[in-house]
């Protein structure tokens, strides 16, 4: 029994990315792993938006992001056996990261970017060139 790292930040590709790692792990009995990375505002744009709140808790914000995109998609038993992993950084490192030792990285075509002009979106185009197992890209 091995393990399968999804992508899942709340978009439609990325929900039928969930979607397909969960069909694919009741067939080989692997576990599934969704992720969820978050990374702060670059400092050009921070600099133009107001002061953040004290109570602001972006680890927080995504976890609960993540719960609500898994409990929408596979409804609440089906995410409870889901591993939920929420990390502060890129969103292609932390997909690469984690999927060290998995038996297959499953994203979406294209995910919360704005690159429509690309056939891949910069996530999943990066870790179909260097993820360290096998990829699937889910289109839609």
């Amino acid at each position: 029994m091995g393990r399968i790292v999804v992508g899942v930040d709340g978009s439609d590709p990325s929900i039928k990315a969930l979607h397909w790692a969960v069909r694919q792990a009741e067939l080989t009995g692997d576990t599934v792993e969704a992720v969820n990375s978050w990374e702060y505002p670059a400092t050009s744009w921070a600099s133009m938006m107001p002061g953040l709140p004290e109570d602001f808790d972006p680890q927080a914000l995504a976890t609960v992001s993540l719960n609500e995109a898994l409990e929408e998609a596979l409804g609440e038993e089906g995410a409870a056996k889901v591993t939920k992993v929420v990390v502060i950084g890129n969103p292609a490192q932390t997909l690469l990261d984690r999927a060290r030792g998995a038996n297959l990285l499953v994203v979406g075509a294209r995910g919360r970017s704005g690159l429509k002009a690309t056939l891949l979106g910069s996530v999943s185009l990066h870790v179909t060139q260097h993820a360290p197992c096998p990829v699937t890209v889910v289109r839609d």
